[in-house]
């Protein structure tokens, strides 16, 4: 009998209660650790932006961005934590051009990879399919021309090429 649930039956799974959590994991953090808040903040602009920009189900490209992003904050983070973690010392590093066009280089690097990388594989296998089909195509005139058969048509066989 439990097995014969109909689906009006089941609950709808539940949305928006990360939200909540993200905001106030967010609070926390701005009250608590300002200079890093601060600092994370301006070095992962980017990647915020992308949060509210990409509306993916995976969300594939954040992901990318985000962990690019991180990569290029550890090291002014672990500057700011072991250099006293003041306001002022996340204002220096900051003021630093360098800092943030590094963490901004590296966000657009998971942009450009989790953006070109689909369009390259797909190219890719476009012209191993063109390459194959190519190939069958000449082998099915072998083997017409083998067997006495008529050739298929050119034109016809332009047209199942592309």
């Amino acid at each position: 009998m439990d097995g014969d649930l109909k689906a009006a039956d089941q609950p709808a799974p539940r949305r928006g209660g990360g939200r909540w959590l993200q905001g106030m994991v967010c609070g926390a953090l701005a009250t608590l650790a300002t200079p890093t808040a601060l600092l994370a903040g301006v070095l992962l602009l980017p990647s915020i932006i992308v949060h509210f920009a990409d509306s993916s189900e995976e969300r594939g490209t954040l992901r990318a961005v985000l962990l690019f992003g991180a990569a290029g904050a550890v090291a002014p983070m672990l500057a700011l934590w072991t250099g006293g973690h003041t306001i002022d010392l996340s204002l220096t590093l900051l003021s630093d051009i360098t800092v943030p066009v590094f963490a901004w280089s590296a966000q657009g690097a998971g942009w450009l990879l989790a953006q070109g990388v689909p369009l390259l594989f797909g190219a890719a296998f476009e012209g191993q399919a063109r390459i194959e089909m190519a190939r069958l195509l000449n082998e099915r005139a072998k083997i017409a021309e083998q067997w006495g058969l008529p050739a298929p048509p050119q034109s016809a066989a332009r047209d199942q090429a592309s």
